[in-house]
This record gives structure tokens, sequence and C-alpha cells, in this order.
């Protein structure tokens, strides 16, 4: 049995930009997607924490600083939103156990402030 785990997550992101004429997803600051060990084309959930939308896309190469979102995604933030967002992976129980996700901290420029491999300590 496999059970979905939060791989890693971008906490907390400022909205750089939304540009509805794009074909699609969310471009990140290659910095995070470094720091957060995101893939280019993985699929990722987007948590609004102004306005509590919550929808998926996918990760594209941005410019230094960048969270735009693209397409049918910008409907959904406006430049200056707060966004959470969070990559899951699927794991057997046991790989879950022990299973540490990236959890990338970013200032008000979406520099990272912090990096931590949170800990499922409660799950042994």
């Amino acid at each position: 049995m496999n059970v979905s785990m939060m791989r890693a997550k971008i906490h907390r992101a400022t909205v750089t930009g939304a540009d509805l004429a794009y074909e699609g997803s969310v471009s990140i600051c290659p910095d995070l997607i470094k720091a957060s060990g995101l893939l280019i084309n993985e699929r990722v959930d987007i948590y609004n924490c102004h306005n509590g939308a919550r929808f998926s896309t996918y990760v594209i190469l941005g410019e230094k600083g960048e969270i735009c979102l693209n397409g049918a995604a910008a409907r959904h933030v406006h430049k200056g939103d707060l966004v959470i967002i969070v990559a899951y992976c699927g794991l057997s129980i046991e790989e879950a156990r022990d299973h540490k996700p990236a959890v990338v901290f970013v200032d008000e420029q979406n520099r990272v402030t912090e990096k931590r491999s949170e800990d499922r300590k409660n799950n042994k």
C-alpha cells in the first residue's frame, strides 16, 4: 500500500505576477526550485493564503525572485498574494515513516531564509 506524502514545500512565497495569456503553469525562481528540489514540469498544488483558493499546476523555470501564475491559474491569485507551493509523492508505509520532505521558507522578495527537512517523529 502506498500513501501520498508531502515531498517539497515553498512556504508563503509572494506572487510577483499573474499572466492569463500564458499557456499555463507556475514560473518559480531558480533558487527556490533548487532549494526545494522541485522538478521542471512537476505537478504542484498551490494554496493561496489570501483567498483560500487551492489548485494544481506544474513548474516551469522563472526569473530570479519570481513566482508567477500563468494561464487559468492566474485567475486564482493577485500580485502580492502569499502562496504555499507543495509537491507530493507516493511512498510505501515503511518509506513514509522515515520520509523527511524539504520545506523552504522565504522572505517577501522570495529569497530563501531557511530550509528544513521536516521530521515525521510522530510516525514512528
